[in-house]
């Protein structure tokens, strides 16, 4: 089965429009936010929920929020089903950040579609969070189905402002005694993806990585029913979103006043990408991003960005070269599952999410979602690595001159306190 067609998507998305054109401006009421009795004139496709327990949550809840329109304008509003909605503690997760939480238990992509006007559009958000599409799989929807219902939602996220930045998680695992079966899930996240390509608001974070087993399922121990996280699995979504949040603006980042050691001169100014070069761009002296975005100067740290596809191999290089024995020191922060790498004089070091990503699987001091230095000492020809003090590499060779650089594969990597200090 086929996405959806483009004549069909004008036809829904003017569906969309002519909802959000009949909403009546007065007092809400509970009838107005009652559940369609049928699918005429609705947009999307697939399931949409009409069980009693369903309408009276989906009922009470907008009803509520109706009344909060004003309230809860601007805010980065949480988008999705039960899994969103559990997370009440969504604004003590984010400090500081104005947040407002519109997940509904047990809705579905086109359930999200039709009320996406009144119950996001309408505040105004600062960005989108939104986590939807599993209860679409327990109602037997296709994965193309789910994705062409993304394809709208997103599409009406773009109408309404194209500059606002919206974080789409891919679906969590499960299980197939619940109706969601591993290749399911990795079908509907391979079309979120690609529905990304076109959509340069839209940042894909791999929430199905970071959270699965061996067996591509929910792990019992963060997700006890194999469907909804506890508050671990909620501390780990929380802090996989931080440094996106981060990176496309929405969350402040932690001032980082470091100066290099004596010796040591920065590499990366943290301000713009002037001493570096990439392919296709003339200079990038005072500029902030590479022409295609796929690297960036952001608060401080050089920011390899999630890819908008799949094996699309971006490299971006010192305009210098070392050709005398050096030792070179950074930190990175990975999302999940994420994959860069370190050039030193060409040949690369894998900087990975290694626990998900690998080669480095078997080590001890690596630290998920988090800050780890590596420190790379080239002499006479060979390069010797280590990540927080433990050994990566012990001695692999390289050439006698050579640049240093920073490749995009797949997922966000960022890099900070770039320094080298020339050895005697």
């Amino acid at each position: 089965m086929k996405l959806l067609r483009s004549p069909l998507l004008l036809t829904a998305l003017v569906a969309v429009s002519s909802l959000l054109a009949s909403s009546p401006a007065a007092t809400p009421s509970a009838d107005r936010f009652q559940i369609p009795a049928t699918d005429e004139g609705l947009p999307g496709a697939g399931p949409i929920r009409r069980a009693d327990w369903f309408q009276r949550v989906w009922t009470e809840r907008r009803s509520s929020w109706a009344n909060d329109t004003q309230k809860d304008q601007g805010a980065i509003v949480f988008l999705g089903d039960s899994i969103t909605q559990g997370w009440a503690s969504t604004g003590s997760s984010f400090p500081g950040l104005k947040v407002a939480n519109r997940g509904i238990s047990g809705d579905t992509t086109r359930g999200v579609l039709i009320r996406l006007q009144e119950d996001v559009i309408a505040l105004n958000p600062r960005g989108v969070v939104l986590l939807i599409g599993t209860n679409d799989l327990e109602e037997w929807a296709a994965p193309e189905i789910i994705a062409g219902n993304m394809k709208l939602i997103l599409a009406a996220f773009r109408q309404h402002n194209p500059a606002m930045p919206v974080v789409l998680c891919q679906v969590m695992p499960s299980s197939l005694t619940m109706r969601r079966p591993a290749h399911m899930i990795r079908r509907v996240n391979e079309l979120y993806m690609g529905l990304a390509k076109d959509e340069p608001q839209v940042t894909v974070l791999d929430t199905y990585a970071l959270f699965a087993n061996a067996q591509g399922d929910a792990p019992a121990d963060i997700f006890p029913d194999l469907l909804h996280p506890n508050i671990t699995g909620y501390g780990k979504w929380a802090a996989a979103l931080r440094p996106i949040l981060e990176t496309v603006g929405l969350a402040p980042a932690w001032p980082d006043d470091f100066t290099p050691e004596p010796g040591f001169e920065a590499v990366f100014n943290g301000r713009d990408l002037g001493g570096w070069r990439y392919d296709g761009d003339a200079s990038l002296e005072g500029k902030a991003a590479t022409s295609d975005g796929r690297f960036r100067a952001v608060n401080g740290r050089l920011v390899v960005t999630v890819a908008r596809t799949v094996r699309d191999y971006k490299k971006i290089w010192t305009t210098r070269t070392f050709p005398k024995d050096f030792e070179l020191r950074l930190e990175f922060r990975s999302s999940p599952n994420a994959d860069s790498g370190i050039y030193i004089r060409e040949p690369q070091l894998q900087c990975r999410d290694y626990y998900l990503a690998g080669p480095f699987t078997s080590l001890r001091s690596y630290r998920p979602l988090d800050w780890n230095e590596v420190v790379v000492t080239v002499k006479g020809g060979l390069a010797h690595a280590t990540i927080n003090g433990e050994v990566l590499l012990d001695a692999f060779p390289v050439p006698a001159d050579g640049p240093i650089g920073f490749e995009s594969d797949r997922g966000q990597m960022e890099y900070r306190r770039v320094r080298v200090k020339e050895l005697k």
